[in-house]
């Protein structure tokens, strides 16, 4: 059996030019990146109305057994193709953190994969090099202000913000720098974030236009003076060259699927400590060029979908048509208790024991968004149709179908029942609504999210995290919608608690304003900001020969 990388690599890729014009692109607005992956200049298509209809794919909370939530994506793309609809997909750029850490690739598998693989998965057009530059610039005007005499009275135990690289390095969360006498800085506590953890990636990909880029950046709070007034970009006068920086990352990346399907991939903030969505720019542009935009968001619908939901949709105007919810009868089984080893084990009791799991992210799209929703079964040959059945039936009692999806292993082919289904879908009236309004407290649009979207009993606060959320609201920061940053594995904020928990109270830790993104930061347990690496890292597979071939992304 072939490996991604060997399907990627064996891809009959065409010019990207081509690619381009399949989709509407004049060949005058590609600046290219080689002969197969271009940026796009979207300014000429700004104007333009939308027209397409928009197809969110999500899924249930991850497990070990995997969902395949971006193959589902890229096949049920390719699958529209094969219908002759005019389509195009949009996904995030994936961190190079997780590549070397414990995900391996991140653009789909099998035969339903965006190309050229490799390239995506490692430095691509350089979007996320410029991100951290442009984070890291913004840390180095910020001491160097205090070195240089600290006019504007910065508290350097105040300083909120953090510098970034595109690395899981637990190393670096917790670090003091400054260190070696008074012409090396000043000496103060530090750390550092992945890149996809930072606001700027956050304000890339909300952001309009290089003068909507610039306005977020000039809003970006970096810490407090000692009298407690906020100090932000536009304060240090960086936000001009951080977005000269960001000028060509701010475009949206053109490459294409194995069946060569256009798609956007562009941005890529985490879904668990940020809004988990490809760029509002990315989007925008897809939905003024096809009839239809397939999309995704990160983890499972609790998060990616309720910030693609809650904070992308309401900040860019956007009405999702359909819903798609992946799922794997492998991992509904393991929700319900089974161990790894034993998933490709007929086991009907565990399977209808993790089901609520699937069933809630149901009912949130279905009764808390007012969206039309297919659950996509991830099919493997090991699953029994006794257990299809089973899925097929819960599903149905909450008015849902369910289709199977084989776009691993048969590409857009694999994906024709869902595509049909999903077509069907956006020929539904709906009524979207969102999970909360933007004018309550900032206190009652975490509750609403924890009790209507997590299915939790309340919410606790720390000491500090309190303070803050009275801090902020006293501020004129109560209006913004919130992030929450939660573990992605459980609805609960404890990963351990699988399935459909209730009762449980999640506990805030610490909150913060992102002014540029234009959202409060809600961290919840103990989430963090910088991964680590497992203990055997994707990275010991990985290699390249002396051809320059690549080997190991898998």
């Amino acid at each position: 059996m072939k490996t991604d990388i060997e399907i990627a690599q064996g891809a009959q890729m065409l010019p990207i030019n081509r690619v381009a014009a399949n989709a509407g692109i004049d060949e005058a607005l590609l600046e290219h990146y080689g002969r197969v992956k271009a940026k796009i200049d979207i300014g000429p298509l700004r104007e333009r109305p939308r027209k397409g209809k928009l197809i969110l794919v999500t899924a249930i909370n991850p497990t070990p057994a995997g969902e395949g939530k971006t193959t589902t994506s890229v096949g049920l793309a390719d699958a529209l193709k094969k219908l002759d609809k005019n389509v195009l997909l949009c996904l995030r750029e994936p961190s190079l953190g997780p590549v070397f850490g414990v995900k391996g690739g991140a653009a789909g598998g099998g035969y339903a994969q965006v190309v050229p693989m490799e390239d995506i998965n490692l430095h691509f057009t350089g979007d996320f090099h410029a991100i951290g530059a442009a984070n890291n610039l913004l840390a180095a005007l910020l001491d160097n202000h205090i070195q240089q005499g600290n006019a504007l009275g910065i508290d350097v135990k105040k300083i909120t913000w953090r510098r970034c690289v595109d690395m899981n390095d637990r190393q670096l969360r917790e670090i003091v720098d400054g260190l070696g006498g008074r012409m090396q800085g000043v000496p103060r506590e530090d750390g550092f974030d992945i890149t996809v953890a930072s606001e700027i990636m956050a304000v890339l990909c909300l952001a309009t236009g290089l003068k909507d880029l610039k306005e977020r950046l000039a809003r970006i709070i970096v810490g407090y003076t000692y009298d407690d007034k906020p100090v932000t970009a536009a304060d240090l006068k960086a936000q001009g060259a951080m977005a000269a920086l960001l000028k060509d990352a701010i475009k949206p990346n053109l490459v294409q699927t194995l069946e060569n399907t256009p798609a956007l991939v562009h941005g890529g903030p985490f879904a668990n400590i940020a809004h988990g969505c490809n760029s509002v720019s990315a989007t925008d542009t897809a939905l003024k060029l096809a009839d239809y935009v397939v999309t995704e968001a990160g983890f499972g619908a609790d998060l990616g979908a309720e910030k693609f939901l809650d904070i992308k949709c309401r900040a860019a105007g956007l009405d999702p048509s359909a819903v798609v919810i992946v799922a794997t009868v492998k991992a509904l089984k393991y929700n319900g208790g089974v161990s790894k080893a034993d998933l490709g084990v007929e086991n009907l009791a565990a399977l209808e024991k993790g089901l609520p799991n699937l069933l809630k992210h149901v009912e949130n799209i279905t009764q808390v968004y007012g969206l039309p929703c297919v659950v996509a079964i991830n099919r493997f040959v090991n699953d029994t149709d006794a257990e299809l059945n089973l899925i097929r039936d819960k599903c149905r009692e909450l008015g849902v179908n369910v289709a199977l999806s084989e776009v691993w292993g048969k590409g857009g082919a694999g994906g024709v029942e869902l595509a049909r289904e999903v077509l069907r879908l956006c020929g539904q009236p709906h009524q979207f609504r969102f999970a909360y309004e933007l004018d309550r407290p900032l206190r009652e649009k975490i509750e609403a999210i924890v009790k209507r979207v997590y299915g939790g009993a309340g919410v606790s606060y720390s000491a500090g995290a309190s303070k803050e959320l009275d801090r902020l609201e006293a501020m004129g920061f109560g209006s913004l919608p919130v992030c929450m940053a939660k573990t992605q594995y459980s609805l609960s904020d404890d990963p351990a608690k699988l399935g459909r928990p209730e009762g449980f109270t999640v506990a805030v830790s610490k909150v913060k304003v992102s002014a540029g993104a234009g959202f409060v930061v809600v961290q919840t347990g103990d989430i963090m900001t910088m991964p680590g690496l497992p203990k055997v890292p994707a990275a010991e597979k990985i290699d390249v020969d002396e051809n320059g071939v690549i080997s190991g992304l898998f």
